[in-house]
C-alpha cells in the first residue's frame, strides 16, 4: 500500500504547519490592512493625526477598518493556483507556473467584472467570493501582466522594466511549500514573478522572499532563512541590488533602537521591490511582537500596505496564527475566506491524493479546485 501524505506528517507536525500557513496568510492580510490606513500619507501626517508614534491601530481605508488591498487579493489567488497545481498533478499535468498564471488571470477578471460569472464552471470557489470583486490599488504591471493569456517566462518576461513590489507581495505562498527543496521554491517564485514583473530585481526579490518564508515555515530563524536566500541570490548575475539590500537590513539591526528613519533608509519609502523586502526583513528581526513589527513597518512616507503585507507574512510564518492580535483579526476583511483557503492549502499539502484521486472520486474537492 502506498504511503499517504497524512502518514508521513505526524499530527503535531500537521498542526504546526497549519498554524504557520494561517499565520502567514492572515499576518500578511493584517499588515496589508494596517498599511492601507496609512497609504498615501507622510510620516509627519500620520504623527499629526495619530500622535508621535504614528499609526498604531487599524484605521479606515476604502470605507472601513480592516480593508485589504490587491496585495492580499493576489496572494490568495497564488494559494488557489498552487492547490490547483497539486490537484492537476494526479492527471500527469504538472506545471505549477501555468496553474498560478491561470489563477492570477482569474484575479484579473475580478478587477474588471461586477461579480462572479456563474457561467464559468472551472473558476472554483475563490473566484466566487463577492468581496474580492473590487479594485484595491493594484500595480500597473500586475494588471497588464495578466491582461491576456500569454505566459511571461524568465526568457521572455512580461513588463521587462517593471521593478516595483507587485510580484513580491503575492509570493509568500510559494514559501509555504515546505515539502519542496528551497531551490525549487526559488525557481517557482522567479518564474511566476516574470509573469508580470520582468526586471531582475523584482524577480530576485520575490525569490528571496519566498525562500525566507520557506525557512520560517520549516521552523528556522529569520537569520538562517535570509542566509539561505542570500545563497540563492549569489548564483545569479543580477543579484547585487537585492543582496545589498538584505545585507543592509541585517546590519541595521545592530545600529540602534528601531525607528521609522531606519525603515525609510532601507527603502520602505520607495516602490522598488528590493527596498520593500529589506524593510520587511528588518521589521521582522527587530519587532518585539507582531504589533510592534507591523507598526514599525507601516509608519513611513512610502507604500505602507506593501511593507505591512511583507512584514506580516514573515511574522506570521515565524510565530504562527496565535501570535496575531485578536482585535485586529476581528475586523479583518475576508477573514473567513483567508482561513478557509489556508486550511485547504494545509490539507492539500499534508493529505494530497487522499482528497482526490486520478478519477473524480472526491467531487466536492474537485468542485472547489477544478482540474480544468
Amino acid at each position: 500500500m502506498a504511503t499517504t501524505a497524512a502518514a508521513v506528517w505526524g499530527r503535531a507536525e500537521q498542526q504546526d504547519f497549519r498554524a504557520r500557513v494561517r499565520g502567514c496568510l492572515l499576518g500578511g492580510a493584517l499588515g496589508d490592512a494596517l498599511g492601507a490606513g496609512a497609504e498615501g500619507r507622510t510620516l509627519a501626517e500620520l504623527r499629526e493625526t495619530h500622535g508621535p508614534e504614528g499609526l498604531a491601530e487599524p484605521a479606515p481605508a476604502f470605507g472601513r477598518r480592516g480593508a485589504v488591498t490587491a496585495a492580499t487579493q493576489m496572494g490568495l489567488f497564488t494559494v488557489d493556483g498552487l492547490i490547483r497545481a497539486q490537484v492537476r498533478r494526479d492527471t500527469g499535468a504538472w506545471h505549477p507556473p501555468t496553474d498560478v498564471h491561470r489563477a492570477h488571470r482569474r484575479w484579473a477578471a475580478t478587477q474588471r467584472d461586477w461579480g462572479p460569472d456563474e457561467r464559468r464552471k472551472d473558476n472554483g470557489w475563490l473566484a466566487c467570493e463577492e468581496w474580492l470583486y473590487t479594485r484595491r490599488n493594484p500595480t500597473r504591471a500586475s494588471l497588464t501582466g495578466f491582461a491576456d493569456d500569454i505566459l511571461g517566462t524568465l526568457v521572455t518576461p512580461k513588463n521587462p522594466d517593471a521593478d516595483d513590489y507587485g510580484a513580491l507581495v503575492r509570493s509568500a505562498p510559494f514559501g509555504l511549500l515546505v515539502g519542496w527543496e528551497p531551490a525549487l521554491v526559488w525557481q517557482l517564485a522567479l518564474e511566476c514573478a516574470a509573469q508580470s514583473h520582468g526586471a531582475p530585481t523584482a524577480r530576485l526579490a520575490a525569490g528571496a522572499f519566498a525562500v525566507t518564508v520557506h525557512g520560517l515555515a520549516r521552523g528556522g530563524t529569520v537569520e538562517t532563512s535570509v542566509a539561505r536566500a542570500l545563497e540563492h541570490l549569489a548564483d545569479h548575475p543580477d543579484h547585487t541590488p537585492v543582496t545589498d539590500a538584505l545585507d543592509r537590513a541585517l546590519t541595521a539591526v545592530r545600529e540602534g533602537v528601531p525607528d521609522p528613519g531606519r525603515v525609510t533608509a532601507l527603502g520602505a519609502a520607495e516602490d522598488r521591490a528590493e527596498g520593500q523586502l529589506a524593510a520587511a526583513v528588518y521589521c521582522t528581526l527587530v519587532g518585539e511582537d507582531v504589533r510592534h513589527g507591523l507598526r514599525l513597518a507601516v509608519n513611513h512616507d512610502g507604500p505602507s500596505a506593501a511593507t505591512g503585507t511583507l512584514t506580516g507574512a514573515l511574522l506570521g510564518a515565524l510565530h504562527g496564527e496565535t501570535a496575531l492580535p485578536p482585535a485586529w483579526l476581528a475586523e479583518l476583511e475576508g477573514r473567513s475566506t483567508i482561513l478557509e483557503l489556508a486550511d485547504d492549502f494545509a490539507m492539500e499539502m499534508t493529505q494530497g491524493p487522499a482528497l482526490h484521486g486520478p478519477t473524480d472520486s472526491s467531487p466536492g474537492w474537485l468542485t472547489r479546485y477544478p482540474r480544468g
